[in-house]
């Protein structure tokens, strides 16, 4: 599998070319699996996944059928397809022993695998903005939002943080909009009606803590070989625009945290970015070239990045060009795109003078590929007709039972099972609105508060509380987060004017005080705008 700095991915038989290899010490240099449904892509996969692990190499992929969890168990002689395995390894010259990988099972529905969460603070502004699909004024209150919680020392770390800061936002627009440029009530109602959809496609699990360790994804067991780390996306993949855009923080926070390293004998870690098409449907070109950036920057960091997709052309130019290590399975050409992007593929790579690249593409059976291995120097290798070699893993899923099993062996074991909610935005601004009320009793008084009224939990009337508890809980209670008027307990409507007003303005008077005042930490927000130091 790993033989003296190689992965041996195929080889050759008659009509077929020298058995084709990745260098470990240019797998930092990227790469791409593309081909049509049904080609032999997630074998690919899952046989550069095991030639990583084999070589000390901890992988991160996500798993969009199911079927990689079988990374974690032998093949066996039993299975269908072994006597056409076993025909293939004598004819590319591969010793097939069977055997399991080291793996870790992550969900962020926690249902398949361990949790897998980010703070709101980690997602940053610009990567949210594009999960929510936000318009540009809309975007722009969002960056408002996250500077204000940076400069007041207002943690975000999950939803009704985010949806309190909005509230709160809404309710001193003046005031902060004279600093930070105009803030439209209409835009903070969009946002909390998209968080809301957001939440009630589960997205709110992906945010809160504890977050994720980057250093459990770069794990070794104890026989030096790298953990496969496996995302379930099967369920995930029905919020398409949440799956993309998590795996493009957690690339983002890899490329923010890891430190340079050069050019070392092997990556430290290989992410394969399934579905790529994914990350750049509908994509601003703002985050495109933030995304190419990354791509470009990160190689130094160690990492290699693997795009797989049905066709290279889902991938933009400027990306494309830098992924250096390729398997092209076979593409169909039914239409004038397809031949179109047919060719457009054959041309990126080294001609072969054996056999036309175009025709091969078209020609080449399930489980069989086109490939270019960048060799010595970084030189793009010549493109080979290949016959991939059959996985020493389990082709398939696994069973639950095992699965089960392999999560309750798995070294991070209830490190990420339990939840934590710490104080954080939510908590300090109804801190601060209880402040409000207290500043308001002691300028009016008890007695100027209304009759019939108990002191409620926010330092207020029990309905006044209750209302400004709905604003900061986010709307989860109902409304979307939007103050609404409570009938009082004589059945009567609780006035707008009197001690509710003198409360709202305390509590304005005293944000006002602090807008403006620092923290003491300086924020520093990376390429993909997630939070990655503090002083």
């Amino acid at each position: 599998m790993a033989d003296e700095g190689v992965i041996f991915v195929g080889g050759g038989g008659e009509g077929y070319g020298l058995p084709q290899t990745l260098l470990l010490k240019y797998g930092n240099r990227h790469g791409l699996i593309a081909g049509a449904t049904g080609t032999g892509k997630t074998v690919t996969l899952q046989v550069l996944a095991e030639g990583f692990s084999a070589a000390g190499v901890p992988v991160f992929l996500s798993d969009v059928k199911g079927d990689l969890s079988g990374l974690g168990a032998s093949g066996s002689a039993a299975h269908k397809l072994h006597a056409p395995f076993m025909e293939r390894a004598a004819k590319i010259g591969l010793d097939l022993q069977y055997r399991a990988f080291p793996v870790t099972f992550w969900d962020m529905f926690g249902e398949q695998g361990h949790p897998v969460r980010a703070t709101v603070a980690e997602m940053g502004p610009l990567l949210l903005s594009r999960l929510l699909e936000l318009t540009e004024p809309q975007e722009g209150v969002l960056n408002v939002a996250f500077r204000l919680a940076d400069e007041e020392g207002l943690p975000l770390l999950d939803m009704k943080d985010l949806q309190a800061l909005l509230v709160f936002i809404g309710e001193n627009a003046e005031a902060i909009s004279t600093r930070y440029g105009l803030v439209a009530t209409a835009s903070i109602g969009a946002i909390q009606r998209r968080l809301l959809v957001l939440e009630n496609e589960g997205g709110a699990k992906l945010f809160g803590e504890p977050a994720l360790d980057l250093a459990d994804l770069m794990l070794v067991d104890g026989a030096g070989m790298g953990r496969i780390n496996i995302l379930a996306a099967d369920r995930l993949m029905q919020s398409p625009r949440l799956y993309a855009t998590f795996l493009l923080w957690l690339l983002s926070e890899l490329f923010e945290t890891l430190p340079e390293v050069g050019d070392p004998d092997k990556p430290k870690l290989v992410f394969f970015f399934d579905e790529a098409h994914l990350l750049f449907a509908d994509a601003p070109k703002a985050l495109v070239a933030k995304v190419e950036q990354v791509a470009r920057l990160i190689r130094s960091k160690g990492v290699g990045v693997y795009f797989i997709t049905q066709n290279p052309a889902d991938v933009p130019e400027n990306i494309l060009g830098q992924l250096g290590n390729r398997v092209q399975h076979a593409l169909r050409a039914f239409t004038a795109k397809d031949q179109k992007d047919l060719r457009m593929a054959a041309e990126t790579y080294r001609p072969n003078p054996r056999f036309a690249t175009e025709e091969a593409i078209r020609e080449v059976g399930t489980g069989e590929a086109v490939t270019s291995f960048l060799e010595n120097k970084g030189i793009p290798g010549m493109v080979e007709r290949t016959l991939v070699r059959p996985p020493f893993s389990q082709l398939g899923p696994i069973d639950p039972a095992l699965r089960a099993q392999l999560v309750v062996q798995s070294p991070v074991k209830g490190k990420y099972d339990t939840p934590v909610d710490r104080e954080s935005a939510y908590e300090k601004l109804r801190a601060r609105a209880e402040q409000a009320a207290r500043e308001a009793d002691a300028e009016q008084g008890r007695a100027s508060a209304p009759q019939g009224g108990g002191s409620g939990p926010w330092g207020g009337s029990e309905d006044d509380g209750l209302t400004r508890a709905r604003r900061y809980d986010g709307g989860r209670s109902g409304g979307g987060g939007a103050e609404t008027e409570r009938p009082s307990r004589s059945g009567t409507a609780r006035s707008s004017t009197g001690r509710s007003d003198s409360i709202g303005t305390a509590f304005a008077k005293s944000f006002a005080r602090q807008l403006g005042t620092k923290t003491g930490q300086a924020v520093v927000r990376g390429i993909l705008g997630s939070l990655f130091r503090s002083r």
